[in-house]
């Protein structure tokens, strides 16, 4: 079987991550799913940041991906409301990780996940750190290609609507890779 370089660095990473009992560490993957709309029905993956933010102790089975408005997420939101007990959709830009994870917080989102804003990334993470205001964060914060953000928001668009339904944390060890659902645009 051939793998790409980019499944190689991947799995070089998934193999030198060490364990952890509170939660995911950096370099260690977090997987969600996308479970409407049907169109982009995939199993995603995304990392947290590494220094800030909470880890996801609770397993969603259908929780609300709302995309943010505005989609940079560094001030007051005009769709907060939808955010409270969901999980926002923030774009990359403008401001730090840590400022619109602490953005979401404020309306009441359980966590959020920031895409690239460099659409057509489909390979390589960002790592997100924590900015110099010695401020923190609660919620986790999950990194997001480009390409998957781009693509989520696309669907949400075309279909006319306000949120996606995702299941959040996914664990890939227990569905059959016949079974793995994954964007067919990214390299796994």
């Amino acid at each position: 079987m051939l793998f790409s370089t980019g499944r190689w660095l991947r799995l070089a990473l998934c193999l030198c991550a060490w364990p952890s009992v509170d939660g995911l560490r950096v370099h260690e993957y977090l997987y969600f799913q996308v479970l409407s709309p049907g169109d982009i029905r995939y199993i995603f993956t995304a990392t947290p940041a590494k220094d800030f933010g909470g880890v996801f102790n609770t397993r969603y089975e259908q929780i609300h991906l709302v995309p943010a408005d505005p989609p940079e997420a560094c001030g007051e939101l005009n769709n907060g409301v939808f955010i409270q007990d969901q999980i926002a959709l923030v774009e990359r830009g403008g401001c730090s990780f840590l400022s619109k994870t602490r953005v979401v917080q404020e309306h009441g989102g359980r966590a959020v996940i920031i895409a690239d804003n460099a659409y057509d990334n489909d390979s390589f993470y960002v790592e997100m750190i924590q900015d110099s205001t010695r401020l923190t964060a609660d919620i986790p914060a999950l990194f997001l290609l480009g390409r998957d953000g781009y693509m989520i928001r696309r669907s949400l668009e075309q279909h006319g609507l306000p949120w996606a339904i995702i299941s959040i944390p996914v664990n890939v060890t227990s569905i059959p890779a016949y079974e793995m659902m994954q964007p067919p645009w990214t390299f796994w």
